[in-house]
Order: structure tokens, then sequence, then C-alpha cells
């Protein structure tokens, strides 16, 4: 016999194409209403769940690798802002190996964040899916199937009302029916059992996905909290500590100006007024005045008699008036600013010595 093709056989071809031939006949009559159909109305809403299902599946499944794209490219964006800040970052700033390793440890926890919403969301989904055109060719095969013994059921049923019986035609027609109800009803047994179960699977898949998924959403979002408050409190004594050298500065250069002031007042016919002493460009200060410290750190006053201190604040140091009412660790003294512009010593108060610094 002519080979038609790798395991094709001119004699199997041929009989695949009456198959397809008688198919398309009977549902030629069934549509015509020459011949009834066999219906099953609770396969064909299993089918209809079964449809459902799969395209919601296939659905998911896309939004989920979406989602794990924007997850990549948010890691991309993340990285090349820690590349940036990195180099601009001097290495003598504060906390330059903190930020290097902040820079690593966000990297690796993007990394796994990605990786596991893959692993565990993704692939599950996806391996969830891999049953269904399985299924779905099964459905169409048992669909043919029954059309095939539709068919057989309405060739025997015709011979057996002709006038003139040919008992081996009827006989032959009764045996290819036999054949045919058996191959749609295995079929049709093994989809009545599978559709349901795979129908109730669909809850525990989307639960598993959805959970496993808000996990780890929860665990990223905690860990990269932590690191986004180091960043920032990086940040915060960055500036904390380049304010104090540009208040270090400004002090500097206070007190070289008052120098040269004092070189040239001591030029000067003139005196200062009484119970005061001058100090340069300044002009005069308090009576009383010893010298002047700098705020290293904030102060809050507890008591009516307290100076208020602020970072950076430069505090003219006062004499007490009576001695004997100095605490240890105590210093009298009024803000310099305070001085310059009202030059009254009314707002003076006590401070901890140990919150400042000799400028």
């Amino acid at each position: 016999m002519a080979e038609m093709g790798k395991g094709v056989t001119a004699g199997k071809l041929a009989s695949n194409v009456q198959k397809r031939l008688t198919r398309a006949q009977e549902k030629v009559l069934q549509k015509l209403g020459k011949a009834d159909e066999t219906r099953d109305a609770a396969f064909e809403e299993m089918v209809a769940n079964f449809n459902k299902q799969m395209t919601e599946g296939s659905k998911l499944q896309k939004d989920l690798k979406a989602y794990v794209t924007a997850v990549k490219t948010l890691h991309d964006a993340s990285r090349h802002l820690q590349d940036c800040l990195a180099e601009m970052y001097e290495p003598d700033w504060f906390g330059k190996e903190e930020m290097d390793s902040l820079a690593e440890d966000t990297d690796t926890l993007w990394l796994d964040y990605h990786q596991n919403i893959t692993d565990k969301s993704v692939t599950s989904m996806d391996m969830y899916l891999t049953q269904f055109p399985d299924i779905k060719a099964r459905i169409a095969k048992r669909d043919r199937k029954m059309v095939d013994f539709d068919s057989a059921r309405h060739h025997f049923a015709s011979l057996q009302k002709g006038k003139k019986k040919d008992e081996a035609k009827i006989a032959k027609a009764e045996e290819e029916l036999g054949r045919a109800q058996k191959i749609f009803e295995e079929l049709n047994v093994e989809l009545q059992d599978e559709l349901p179960a795979l129908w109730d699977n669909r809850v525990g898949v989307y639960v598993n996905t959805f959970q496993s998924l808000a996990g780890q959403q929860e665990k990223f979002h905690r860990e990269m909290s932590k690191l986004s408050q180091n960043l920032n409190d990086i940040m915060t004594k960055l500036e904390e500590q380049r304010q104090l050298k540009k208040d270090e500065t400004a002090a500097e250069k206070t007190v070289e100006g008052a120098k040269s002031d004092e070189a040239n007042h001591s030029e000067s016919p003139s005196s200062p007024p009484k119970n005061a002493v001058t100090n340069g460009s300044e002009g005069e200060l308090p009576a009383g005045f010893l010298y002047k410290v700098k705020a290293i750190h904030d102060y809050s006053a507890t008591d009516g008699d307290e100076l208020e201190l602020t970072i950076g604040d430069v505090v003219l140091v006062l004499a007490f008036d009576n001695p004997d009412e100095q605490d240890d660790g105590w210093l009298m003294g009024m803000q310099e600013s305070q001085w310059l512009q009202k030059k009254e010593a009314s707002a003076k108060g006590v401070f901890p010595e140990n919150f400042t610094q000799k400028v």
C-alpha cells in the first residue's frame, strides 16, 4: 500500500476523509432538524465553566507576568539611583561605608523579591495552566465522537426501518454503533469526573497565588522600610554635619574680624562706654562678658531662668552677679543675636555647659 507520509497510508487518509464527510453531513441534518442530536445540559455547563476558568487563568497569568516585569523595571530604576548616589557621595562624607552597604542590601532585597514572586506565584500559575490544552483537546474529541455516535445511531435505525432489510448490513451497522458508543462514553465519563474537580480546584489555586504574593509584598516592604529609614538617618546626619561646619567657618571668620577690629580700636583715642567691653566690628558687648560658646546640641528650657538652645546658636557667656548662685556644669549667658539686635541683657539665662563648645 502506498505511503502518503510518515505513519499515514492512503487507506488511513481515505478513512479520515470519510469520517470528516460523515460528521459534516450529520451536523447539517441536525441543524435542519432532520436528525436528533445527543444533548447533555449538565456537560455543556461544565464546558462553559471550563472555558471561563481557562480564560480567567490565562488573564491572571498575563497580569502576573506584567507585574513581575514592572518589579524588574523598578529594580533597575532603584539600582540606577543608588549608583548615582554612590558616584556623588564624597569619601570623607558621613556614613560613606554605610551608604555602600545600604546600596548593596537594597539591590539584594529587590533581587530576592523578584525571584520569590516568580518562583512562588508565576511558576505555580504556569503549572496550573499546563493541564488546560490537553483537556480542551479531549473535549473537542468528545464532541467529534458524539457526532460519530449520533451518525452511527441514525444509520443503524434507518437500516432497521428499511423495507428491504439486509441483515449483514444491519449487523455491521450495529457493531459500528456499539464501537462508536463505547468510545464516546469513555471520553464522556472521564471528562464528567475531571471537569467539576478542575472547576473546584481554581479556588485553591487563587488562594495560594495571592497569599504567596501578599506575603512576599509584606516582607519586601517591611525590609525596604528599614533600609529607607537608614538612608534618611544618614542624610539627616550629613546635613547636620554640613551645617555644623558652616557655623564653625562663620565663627572663625567672626573671630578673625574681631581680632582685626580690636587692633584698630587699640590705635583709636576713643574709649568704650562705662561697664561694657568691645569686640571688634560687633560693637559693644554686655558687661561681664567672658567669652563665646556655640551650641552643639539642642536644649529645651525646663525653667523660666534657663536659656533655650538650638544647634549652631552663638551664646555670650556672662559672669554671675552672685558667684555663689552658679551650679556646677552650668553657665550664664545670652544669645549673641539678641544682644546685637536689642543691646540689652534682659534675655540672659543659665544653660548646661556640656551642650556647648568654646569658639
